[in-house]
């Protein structure tokens, strides 16, 4: 079975405290939007807080999918669960593109109905929405990106999608309100016009979580990190071969490391431990290092 290092319990614990702050805000910001939607005549509001219910499940899924690949590898998962991460990635855009194509549909068929236009008080509601949806896309975004995690970083621009939605109803309702008789359908096309920022955000992170599932190599920086500090491991002449494959929080790498082909095989398999401890001690967040040797061409 393939050894893999304890993910740090640090990491896993943030991600979920960071989830919880985001569902718990979710619950209260959904029940707020419904009944000043339903109250204020408002589809934009009202949609923004449909929209805002399925964020508690993308919330949910998203905790579960950090908790199950925080898992440790066993007979039949020996690389660990961390794909359950993507997965809940996944399944948070599939969940983005359908709130957003259920809105755009729900739109058309309002714009097509004549209603009156929203009350005033419902502008009051959006910019406290858009205050705190943007605050929570800062705080997720900025903890997705310090432990790695794509399901955190898509469930941040979930959030973003929400800020930009209220946006687009701010925008309408002003609209609606101010021009009076005949603008009162300003609401559904902002509710519109939100769907479409909806569904983009949805493509793009389903796109990202696709990669990550089909084994998409990190960003060039992160080989290069990691090709640098083998090659100051003493005994390394050079990295002939560099693969990286991300996993949940885990990167998994495949490297073949060049040295001293005259030297014996016990002084190479100690070059090649000391290669894999200094990876797998980095601050990169690497689980295991499968290290090949080969000799070096005159390099030593």
């Amino acid at each position: 079975m393939v050894s893999i290092k304890p993910r740090p319990q640090s990491r896993f614990d943030r991600g979920v405290r960071t989830v919880l702050v985001g569902l718990s805000f979710n619950v209260l910001l959904a029940v707020i939007k419904i009944v000043v939607g339903i109250l204020g005549n408002s589809y934009a509001l009202l949609a923004d807080g449909i929209e805002s219910t399925l964020d508690i499940f993308s919330s949910v899924v998203v905790l579960g999918g950090i908790k199950i690949s925080s898992m440790p590898a066993d007979e039949n998962h020996p690389y660990g669960h961390g794909k359950a991460e993507s997965l809940a990635a996944m399944t948070v855009s599939l969940v983005l593109l359908t709130a957003g194509i259920g809105i755009a549909i729900k739109s058309v068929l309002e714009i097509m109905q004549p209603h009156h236009a929203p009350a005033f008080f419902t502008l009051i509601v959006l910019v406290m929405v858009i205050i705190i949806k943007e605050t929570l896309f800062r705080f997720l975004f900025s903890v997705g990106e310090s432990v790695d995690s794509l399901s955190l970083k898509t469930e941040a621009w979930h959030h973003r999608s929400d800020a930009l939605t209220s946006a687009a109803a701010f925008i309408g309702i002003s609209i609606a309100i101010t021009g009076g008789r005949g603008y009162e359908r300003a609401d559904d096309w902002a509710a519109l016009a939100a769907s479409g920022i909806i569904i983009f955000n949805g493509i793009i992170m389903l796109n990202y979580a696709v990669k990550e599932i089909m084994d998409y190599a990190p960003n060039p920086e992160t080989e290069e990190k990691i090709r640098t500090i083998a090659t100051e491991v003493p005994g390394v002449a050079a990295i002939e071969k560099c693969r990286v494959r991300k996993s949940g929080l885990n990167l998994f790498v495949d490297i073949h490391v060049e040295v001293n082909g005259q030297m014996q095989v016990h002084q190479a398999h100690a070059i090649a431990h000391d290669v894999k401890d200094a990876l797998m001690t980095s601050a990169l967040g690497i689980a295991d290092v499968l290290v090949h040797i080969e000799p070096a061409q005159n390099r030593l």
